[in-house]
């Protein structure tokens, strides 16, 4: 399939000299990244989207729009699609570069700098493989100071902006994406190695300055965890947004130990290769508990080591974040809130300190920023902190009461439970807050569970504000396997339970258990008369479909001698 490709393209462009002066000769790293899995671990590949040569989408998460290595000047003033920003210098476009990796295998970038340039520049890269095809109708998440031209990857940074502010973006078709060759890997040491590569060829061309930089939302956020834990000596600055986890397992295909893989399952299947794409939806079947395979998955934060600017919603990396501000790296900002909160003009301050040595005060950003949401209005509190967890957070017990499905600050004093079939029950629990009350961080739910009717149970959480008019908003979420209930004591804290997922303990009947469930962080006010609900359910209550193991009946048990609670992060 490849060489039939490469034949019906070769007749669209000569390979010019500019493309052979940057054709990559193999970057001899001398660090110990892998360029294959272990055999040992037979990885799952299988046939995603086959590139069709009489159907090139030109926009979407797949955009491809031919094979052509060459140059192109798009001169200030060019406008690429109805509506557009045009761009606002002349901008030298050289598209499908060859860069070979430590094994040999090449794979295509994009390159866009200013023309004209009279200093060596930076460069910033965008890693994923949803395909850089360009011009095209924007998708990108990151939104820009001065508007979308249209040369932007999905969730990539606008060469329209940065290049008229002096840097060069490079767009890139990772292993395996469109036209580049081997299979599309998932993360891990592979791809850390092949970003490796690409950081340390950069900074060897011509037009670089050998400071080399990194953003992008979700897949090239999530990239930056593993490419910079690697530490290629050129990458300068990172800025992963919006990077919903760094460890795949627990936050991605396994959430809480339950096989979480309709989102990936869509994902793996929907991207547009020559070859194969890796499978980890297919692995959680291979390999349900915690195995090397999903080790070399879980980014090695402590090794950053250079400045990193993250932007988070509530539901996205926090944990990852966390693990930042914990080791007090002090080059190190995070910002908390929805998408969209931050924009190019705060980005741009970051990477002009840290890749161009401007001296422009970014140092006294304040080192963690957030929004703490209300729902019901347009009410957002934007304020600076000094850490995350917020360093004032008080954490308090709501207990449950299952015989009036109260939660209360006071321990219950009378046992009871509540059952609830788990094919479609569910039980509930709510407090009203007597006085303004601002809960921002991680939440965690103790439940003692009894399972009648099977030997394990899937656990869903639900939390929901509801105002005083009655109606109910979702605030956040969590889900756990009981079975998998045993924490790792390294990675667990008080406030934030981490299962080690590395052995089954299977519940006798009537054996009642306490497990923890770590529930999604969040920021949100509640305003006096307002409501907190809980409710604990055998089925899913996110947006995509999770099957699960659950049959008969669960029990919740309170009281004196099972005091099951909800621990929350209230704020002064």
């Amino acid at each position: 399939m490849r060489e039939k490709l490469r034949r019906y393209f070769v007749h669209l462009s000569a390979i010019s000299a500019i493309c052979v002066l940057f054709t990559g000769i193999g970057y001899a790293a001398d660090n110990p990244l892998p360029a294959k899995y272990p055999d040992e671990w037979g990885v799952i590949f299988g046939q995603a989207m086959e590139l069709d040569p009489s159907d090139f989408p030109t926009e979407g998460h797949n955009a491809f729009t031919g094979f052509d290595p060459s140059r192109t000047v798009y001169k200030k003033g060019t406008v690429f699609y109805e509506g557009g920003t045009a761009i606002p210098c002349d901008i030298i476009y050289d598209r499908d570069v060859t860069v070979t990796m430590r094994d040999g295998v090449k794979i295509y970038i994009d390159i866009f700098r200013p023309a004209g340039a009279t200093e060596k520049l930076p460069a910033i890269v965008c890693w994923d493989p949803y395909g850089k095809g360009t011009p095209r109708q924007p998708l990108s998440e990151i939104p820009s100071g001065e508007g979308i031209s249209g040369l932007a990857m999905f969730e990539g940074p606008d060469p329209g902006y940065y290049c008229n502010h002096g840097y060069a973006i490079i767009n890139v078709d990772k292993r395996g994406a469109n036209m580049s060759e081997g299979n599309v890997h998932y993360w891990g040491m592979l791809e850390a190695g092949d970003g490796y590569d690409l950081i340390e060829w950069l900074a060897k061309q011509d037009w670089s300055n050998g400071k080399v930089g990194m953003a992008g939302h979700s897949w090239p956020g999530i990239s930056q965890w593993f490419i910079a834990a690697a530490q290629p000596p050129h990458l300068a600055a990172i800025a992963p947004w919006s990077a919903h986890f760094s460890d795949q397992y627990r936050g991605d295909v396994c959430v809480g130990g339950i096989p979480t893989t309709a989102f990936n399952k869509n994902v793996t299947d929907g991207l547009r290769t020559t070859n194969l794409v890796e499978r980890p939806y297919a692995m959680v079947e291979k390999y349900p508990l915690m195995h090397p395979y999903w080790e070399d998955k879980i980014a090695k934060i402590e090794n950053i080591n250079i400045p990193v600017y993250s932007f988070c919603g509530y539901s996205d990396d926090l944990e990852g974040a966390r693990e930042l501000m914990r080791l007090g790296h002090s080059e190190t900002w995070l910002y908390i809130g929805q998408r969209g909160a931050t924009n190019d003009i705060d980005l741009l301050r970051f990477f002009d300190r840290y890749l161009k040595g401007t001296e422009n005060g970014w140092e006294t950003t304040p080192k963690v920023r957030l929004r703490v949401m209300d729902p019901a209005s347009i009410d957002q509190f934007n304020r600076p902190e000094t850490g995350w967890p917020l360093p004032q957070t008080v954490y308090r017990q709501l207990f449950l009461d299952s015989s009036t499905g109260a939660l209360s600050t006071q321990p219950v004093t009378e046992p009871s439970n509540a059952r609830y079939s788990t094919k479609e029950g569910k039980a509930a629990f709510k407090i009203t807050f007597e006085e303004d009350t601002e809960l921002t961080g991680y939440m965690k739910l103790l439940l003692w569970v009894e399972a009648d009717g099977a030997d394990d149970m899937d656990v869903f959480v639900a939390i929901q504000k509801g105002d005083a008019q009655g109606n109910f908003y979702r605030a956040t979420n969590g889900q756990q396997r009981v079975s998998l209930r045993a924490l790792d004591p390294e990675k667990s804290t008080s406030y934030m339970p981490v299962p080690s997922f590395r052995k089954r303990d299977l519940l006798t009947k009537g054996e009642i258990v306490p497990v923890e469930i770590a529930i999604q962080p969040l920021g949100m006010v509640w305003y006096a008369g307002e409501q907190l609900l809980l409710t604990v359910s055998g089925r899913s209550m996110g947006r995509f479909p999770v099957p699960t193991i659950n049959k008969g009946d669960h029990i919740i048990h309170t009281g004196p001698q099972y005091p099951s609670y909800l621990q929350v992060p209230v704020i002064p």
